[in-house]
């Protein structure tokens, strides 16, 4: 992204900048609502808390790896990039290359065509795929929401390589709607304490007219700071970075006084924030 030293400082503020300022404040909105009773969980809620969640565990994990490759830079190492823009992916196969690549690159060459990937006929390839997968949700814990995870996005992959994946490709909104919708369900799997919560979650998700009463009030959790995050980081997943590609002043933003200004801004409120002890572990380390 930027050449030398600087750019390692810059790659790890923006890297801090994801984790403290974006991933802490929606943890906060997620956690309070994950931690609800079941009573006051309403479809409203639980769709808000899905999708905060799949922002945050963006942020978190990219900006866990934006800071290790920044800090990389500064010592003169080169890692390779670890998330691609996952969320404007138009399969679960193009999700998988685009997220945690480190993770899938490993998973693919030391397993997946190790058990002979694609080679030996379809029935083999699914059942290789689903072996992969399998893994790659028992990688994160052993527990049955991981392993739930990891077998459902190995039955879209599966799902892909028959015929769905044609049809996405003729339609494109379409595509992008399964998509979305795929993985944001996935991380309710991936985020709750257990399948009894990860199932009402879904319930609420799926059927949210029936679920509409509760005690809760959502502004108790969302301020005005924290529905401009919120906005910040939905664009943030490809829409900004699609404008500023076609923009000719990207250029010439980098390296410039602004740049530094921004870096600056950005590194002054984490540094604030992590004194105010809103600081939250990375979700990262947990795995």
């Amino acid at each position: 992204m930027y050449p030398g030293k600087s750019g390692g400082i810059r790659r790890f503020i923006y890297g801090l900048g994801k984790k403290v300022i974006i991933s802490n404040t929606l943890a906060k909105c997620v956690d309070t609502i994950y931690g609800l009773e079941y009573t006051e969980l309403t479809g409203f809620l639980a769709w808000f808390a899905a999708i905060l969640y799949t922002l945050q565990i963006y942020y978190d994990f990219s900006g866990y790896s934006d800071m290790a490759i920044g800090l990389g830079k500064l010592f003169g190492f080169e890692f390779q990039e670890n998330f691609n823009l996952p969320y404007i992916s138009r399969s679960i196969q193009e999700f998988w290359q685009r997220w945690h690549i480190s993770l899938g690159t490993w998973f693919k060459e030391y397993l997946y065509i190790q058990l002979g990937g694609n080679r030996k006929g379809r029935a083999r390839t699914y059942i290789n795929l689903s072996v992969v997968f399998f893994l790659t949700g028992l990688w994160h814990g052993a527990s049955f929401n991981f392993i739930l995870w990891g077998l459902y996005h190995g039955f879209f992959q599966i799902a892909e390589r028959s015929r769905l994946k044609k049809f996405l490709g003729r339609h494109r909104i379409i595509s992008h709607l399964y998509v979305s919708v795929i993985v944001v369900f996935g991380w309710v799997l991936f985020r709750a304490e257990g399948l009894k919560k990860a199932g009402i979650m879904v319930k609420r998700m799926l059927m949210p007219w029936k679920y509409t009463e509760s005690s809760f009030i959502i502004q108790d959790i969302l301020g005005s700071r924290t529905i401009l995050i919120i906005i910040i980081a939905i664009l943030g997943c490809g829409l900004l970075q699609a404008i500023i590609k076609n923009c000719r002043m990207a250029e010439k933003f980098k390296n410039s006084y602004l740049d530094i200004m921004y870096c600056t801004v950005v590194f002054v409120l984490c540094m604030a924030m992590l004194a105010s002890n809103t600081y939250n572990p990375f979700i990262y380390f947990r795995f």
